[in-house]
């Protein structure tokens, strides 16, 4: 049942639960949003604000004052409450909705947000983007990003923004809406939405917990399905280089006896070399001169249970044969004067293909059936998605700011009908790194992107598990990272400690991968030395061994929406997992406590209520916490799970082999 009570500063009665209404603000505004390489700056000028009084009129609320009139119709079903806006009079193109906060009060989601977790006091604008090298403006690191390529990030910067948020409250908003919003957290009395347009739709939810309240979310967006089979069965080597530097790496690796159960070949349509480092040529068909025999290779592959995955992401190399096709078809974004669009994407230029086009949209997917699926590869990175430049003009006719913001959307659903449509969902793996609210629908799974290969909070190791959290309340539950990180600038350079503990954090997460990052040379590999290559055959074979578990996992987050890595805050009601970002639980039995700190022996673990078992030395454990020994080039790690969890026999085993 739902109602309009007054009597309480214009709020709606959700099956006796009340929720306030939002103040609304009206104001006009202009802003420069320049593009370089991915990295977007906004200047929003002065906004001068005015505020509209409210009033109730019938079953809507009326917003008026200074030439304006916005009506709000609620309604209310399948669960959630719907705000309808609509403006009937006024001219004005900056919106400002204030929803009611409490003291204490806690959000969560965002998208994937990798420096905070409690989004309280901070502000989020909603324009994918690169996320940026080193996200702190106040640290040397980002200081020379910005100052030599523009690269710098911010705390908020992403590739995967989305105006959606969770409230410890048990209630959820999502505004419905792919134009230029922020999501503003910094007022203590309200939560405020500042969006470049009215949105048509906002949809709240409620839960009766945090947990069910982000599963309501993932009901609202979809869910995905449990990956291919095969992706659990060990590890997913990073290897570039053509067919024989690919074997012999191959080779190895198994003669080490570490599990592979695919190799990704980044560079299978070949490569250039620029001033960052070694990167593939954007032109997305098999590359013969730099793997030669490849098609038949990926066949025996197959006969030993190893699959062969590739590379694609939505733009084209200028004056190469894809490109040039879709020169000629007409099927390029185009720049305001009515060419072609060619971005710099760093010393090589590339058209977008307009996937609002159904015709180009159509064309695209037609080459990924055939170049890719046709070929064999059993999966592929679907880069990228952040670039669309603001002033783009589309076949839809919608705004370049709305087309940037969709373009990940559209591109995780194509790549999602390639498969539909040629029967390999649950054959084939696609993974991104941009997302939008139409990702948990379309998007099978989700990495954390170019981390730094270093120890750092914004942008390196220690970055990943937040955004893995903040994902699990926006309704996509399947995520990873590269395994030591991939981005090698100034001093950089990933160490084989690094290297080890991202490995050990990765074996308890959906899926297992390296990458040999931008700047191969610099950095210590999963086969720089026989000790490595023997620890990645202990962890890839106990991941082996967690398969079944993992499947349950991702089967959970299929029928109920509750993430592979969940939250702390899930499972205990206490101030520490309110805001906990270096532990997490892997289902609901398992949790998972990675040491994240260089040169640690070990660390704090904080267990919650209940009996717990150290997954590796079988000892029992009670709430509290703990201090658990570690060595980097040990064969444990802090894990435990539930004594009584009906897989404690099974966990009980792992080790055992």
């Amino acid at each position: 049942m739902l109602s309009i009570i007054d009597d309480s500063g214009f709020a709606v009665s959700v099956d006796g639960r009340i929720f306030a209404l939002p103040h609304l603000s009206v104001g006009n505004g202009s802003s420069d949003i320049s593009m370089y390489r991915g990295n977007f700056k906004v200047r929003e000028r002065h906004i001068k604000w005015e505020n509209l009084d409210a009033a109730v009129s019938g079953q809507d609320v009326r917003y008026c004052g200074n030439g304006a009139e916005i009506r709000l119709h609620p309604s209310y079903e399948n669960g959630f409450l719907t705000l309808s806006f609509e403006l009937v009079s006024g001219s004005f193109n900056r919106y400002m909705l204030a929803f009611k906060a409490e003291s204490g009060e806690a959000v969560f989601g965002g998208g994937e947000q990798y420096s905070y977790f409690n989004l309280r006091g901070h502000r989020f604008p909603v324009l994918t983007r690169e996320q940026g090298v080193g996200r702190r403006y106040n640290r040397p690191l980002t200081f020379l990003a910005q100052m030599h390529d523009k690269a710098g990030g911010a705390y908020h910067t992403t590739y995967y923004p989305q105006p959606t948020f969770v409230s410890d409250r048990n209630y959820f908003i999502h505004v419905n809406s792919f134009d230029y919003c922020i999501l503003d957290f910094k007022n203590h009395r309200s939560h405020r939405i500042i969006s470049y347009s009215l949105p048509t739709e906002i949809t709240v939810g409620f839960g009766t917990s945090l947990m069910d309240t982000a599963s309501k979310v993932s009901l609202l967006l979809g869910r995905q399905a449990v990956l291919p089979s095969w992706v659990h069965d060990g590890m997913i080597l990073g290897v570039q280089g053509g067919t024989d530097v690919v074997r012999g790496k191959l080779e190895k690796a198994l003669s080490h006896n570490v599990r592979v159960c695919a190799l990704w070949a980044q560079d299978w349509s070949g490569k250039i070399v620029t001033s960052f480092g070694k990167r593939v040529l954007w032109d997305w068909k098999w590359n013969p001169d730099m793997y030669p025999g490849l098609d038949k290779w990926m066949g025996e592959l197959r006969e030993q249970g190893i699959c062969f995955t590739t590379y694609i992401n939505p733009y084209l190399i200028k004056g190469k044969s894809l490109c040039n096709e879709a020169v000629q078809k007409g099927y390029l974004v185009k720049n305001p004067a009515g060419e072609d669009y060619f971005i710099d994407f760093g010393e090589f230029d590339c058209g977008h293909v307009d996937l609002t086009n159904p015709d180009a949209y159509s064309w695209y997917k037609q080459k990924i059936k055939k170049n890719m699926l046709e070929f064999g590869s059993a999966g592929w990175m679907a880069d990228f998605g952040e670039y669309l430049p603001t002033d783009a003009v589309v076949h839809s006719g919608v705004s370049g700011t709305v087309a940037h913001n969709m373009w990940p959307g559209l591109w995780a659903k194509l790549n999602h009908e390639a498969l539909e449509e040629t029967g390999n969902l649950d054959k084939v793996i696609f993974f991104m790194r941009s997302g939008n609210a139409m990702s948990p629908r379309y998007a099978q799974s989700i990495w954390a992107g170019d981390q730094n290969v270093d120890w750092s909070r914004d942008d390196g190791i220690r970055s990943v598990i937040p955004a893995a959290l903040s994902l699990a309340y926006s309704g996509h539950g399947i995520s990873f990272s590269d395994i030591g990180g991939y981005t090698t600038v100034a001093w950089l350079k990933r160490s084989k400690e690094l290297l080890l503990r991202w490995t050990q954090m990765s074996c308890f997460t959906p899926v297992m991968r390296t990458h040999e990052g931008n700047r191969p040379a610099a950095n210590w590999q999963f086969d720089s030395d026989d000790q490595t290559l023997d620890y990645m055959a202990y962890w890839s074979d106990l991941h082996l061994r967690l398969k079944d578990y993992i499947l349950f996992c991702e089967k959970e987050n299929e029928q109920k929406g509750l993430s592979v890595m969940r939250p702390m805050n899930w499972y205990s009601s206490e101030s520490w997992a309110l805001t906990c970002t270096d532990q997490y639980m892997l289902g609901p039995d398992m949790l998972v406590a990675p040491v994240l700190k260089k040169g640690a022996k070990g660390r704090n673990v904080i267990l919650p209520e209940g009996e717990w078992v150290n997954l590796f030395s079988g000892k029992p454990y009670k709430k509290g916490i703990h201090f658990i020994e570690s060595e980097a080039t040990g064969h444990s790690i802090p894990v435990f799970y539930r004594a009584d969890s009906p897989w404690a026999d099974y966990f009980s085993k792992l080790i055992q082999g």
